[in-house]
């Protein structure tokens, strides 16, 4: 008797930074214009395909607890909204490992959804670029388009207009996160209360990136993140991490991502990098610290 084995198809779903964040104004809709430079780091989610008639997901790894239901894990829901819109899609069995916290600003169910469409994509032989793939991506949340093809780009409005992939310096970075979760519907809400923001929207042009370090970390220090006075408000320790990586030797500069609560410092070689992670760790047990790259 003859047993096919079928190999597993694997991705991997990269955390995501917003190097800088900017908040143009307020839509009438609702949604927020903003204007991003959003990089990727080597902490990665993993997940497998193995295709079959049945679409399930297995959660695994140090987050998976806390990813909610599993019925709502954006995995799934990628998988189902690719469905509806390319009849006969050949679906099947995932398998995640998850090590991205999650409502972290980094973007990690995010890209877990990008990842699971970039394996129907292989599993049924569409295009990388087929536009269905991005109309899907786009349903799903403003952060998946860009995670789609996890490469550092200029991002606008809601997360629907990409420049093209960006070739930005290398750095090792310290990422920490307080352990407090922050819902991104939260943190605009008081950012809206904070500014009082007319619906104007402001205009904003893509500005142009250095590939020197020097010069790159300059132009990062005069942007920011105009979500951190409200994640602040709403989650001191946010306040806290960003003092803690500061207050580390050669933190070139250290910065919240998304809408938090983690917060990233770049530093100068790895091993800069690993002291302050362990400093930091060190003096908060309860702080999840990882040491990564970007660029």
């Amino acid at each position: 008797m003859r047993f096919i084995v079928i190999a597993a198809l694997i991705e991997h779903a990269p955390a995501k930074i917003n190097l800088t964040l900017r908040i143009l104004g307020r839509r009438r809709d609702g949604y927020h214009e903003l204007a991003s430079l959003v990089a990727f780091v080597s902490l990665c989610d993993r997940l497998e395909f193995v295709p079959g008639a049945t679409l399930d997901l297995e959660l695994r790894g140090p987050m998976a607890a806390a990813t909610g239901p599993r019925e709502q894990n954006l995995v799934l829901r990628a998988a189902h909204a690719l469905a509806a819109e390319i009849k006969g899609l050949v679906l099947g069995r995932f398998r995640l490992e998850k090590v991205i916290p999650v409502a972290a600003g980094l973007g990690g169910g995010s890209s877990d959804a990008a990842a699971a469409l970039r394996l129907l994509a292989r599993a049924n032989r569409l295009r990388g670029g087929d536009p269905r793939l991005l109309k899907v991506a786009r349903s799903l949340g403003a952060d998946v388009p860009v995670c789609l093809n996890p490469r550092a780009r200029y991002m606008r409005g809601i997360g629907d207009s990409l420049s093209s992939p960006l070739r930005i310096p290398r750095f090792p970075v310290v990422l920490v996160n307080p352990g407090i979760p922050l819902a991104t519907r939260d943190v605009f809400a008081r950012y809206d209360r904070l500014r009082r923001h007319e619906r104007s929207i402001q205009s904003a042009t893509k500005p142009s990136f250095s590939r020197r370090r020097e010069r790159f970390l300059a132009q990062l220090a005069a942007a920011g993140n105009d979500l951190e006075p409200a994640a602040m408000a709403l989650a001191p320790p946010v306040a806290e991490a960003l003092a803690a990586l500061r207050a580390v030797p050669d933190c070139l500069l250290a910065r919240m991502s998304g809408s938090g609560a983690t917060c990233f410092g770049l530093f100068p070689t790895r091993r800069a990098a690993a002291a302050a992670a362990a400093a930091i760790a060190g003096g908060h047990r309860s702080w999840w610290v990882q040491t990564s790259v970007i660029g």
